[in-house]
């Protein structure tokens, strides 16, 4: 008498998850080779602006940009490569200037109640401001495009990981405190073991929010400002009336800010232990 293998569910689990996969990755080819043929068509039937390129011509143009990106042939005229690394370090030394200041504020005002009712007024009168309007105030500060464009990054990428590191902090279980105040741990023990850990997820979740934000900034301040940048490359192309090479900005953008939100969310992933 033979048996018939028993199917795991875990085994199927992955394997619809494969199929699931898959079946996105084919409507994604659809849909992009739909829009793709609908911007052709509309711009051979002049149905679109006449500054519109067509979709093949902005391909190619997107080829001939990232095939050879880190060429420098002048302050005027470079890769977009080199724009983009210009762009990243920016925002990595902006984004980490507003995380060394947002996370020991979020965890003081999640530790005190008082603290926080009495800082919390400033929080939302600043938090909404938009970013472009701290851009006169830093280079009127600061004097210096490349230290204002770094000040309107670290300022507005705070208010995210600070309130987000305050929720955090402040939710931590009661039990676990309990337990550490039974054992005798230290204040700052109890913070460096017990708060922060427990509290790692809302402050990543923060951070990520925060990256985004500071990817947004960086395009719109260095075309304020000027310079090596994405945002500059866009500006210039503007000034020359390349629509390919700015289309060509805005996918890379849109791909490097993926990559950094997938980063954070991997860290994230790997700081939410026991979480499903």
């Amino acid at each position: 008498m033979t048996t018939s293998p028993v199917v795991r569910p875990r085994s199927r689990s992955a394997s619809l998850l494969q199929n699931q996969n898959l079946q996105a990755i084919v409507l994604f080819l659809v849909l992009l080779t739909a829009l793709l043929g609908i911007w052709e068509l509309g711009v051979n039937l002049q149905i679109f602006s006449p500054v519109m390129p067509s979709a093949s011509r902005t391909i190619a143009d997107f080829w001939n940009w990232i095939s050879d990106p880190f060429y420098d042939n002048g302050p005027n005229d470079k890769g977009v490569g080199l724009h983009l690394i210009a762009s990243l370090q920016r925002v990595l030394t902006g984004f980490l200037l507003g995380s060394a200041i947002a996370i020991p504020i979020g965890v003081l005002i999640g530790l005190s109640e008082v603290i926080s009712k009495a800082v919390n007024p400033f929080i939302q009168l600043m938090r909404p401001v938009s970013p472009l309007a701290w851009l006169p105030l830093g280079l009127g500060l600061l004097k210096s495009s490349e230290g204002t464009a770094l000040f309107v990054i670290a300022i507005s990428s705070i208010w995210p990981t600070l309130i987000n590191t305050k929720f955090g902090v402040s939710s931590v279980s009661k039990d676990y405190l309990n337990v550490a105040r039974t054992l005798g741990a230290s204040r700052w023990r109890t913070i460096w073991k017990i708060i922060l850990p427990a509290a790692a997820p809302s402050i990543v979740a923060g951070l990520r929010i925060s990256i985004g934000i500071s990817w947004l900034v960086i395009v719109a301040a260095e075309m304020i400002v000027g310079g090596t940048g994405i945002g500059s490359f866009v500006w210039a192309e503007w000034n020359n009336l390349s629509i390919t090479s700015i289309i060509t900005a805005i996918v890379i953008i849109g791909v490097t800010g993926l990559i950094l939100d997938q980063l954070l969310a991997l860290l994230q992933t790997w700081v939410s232990f026991g979480e499903k």
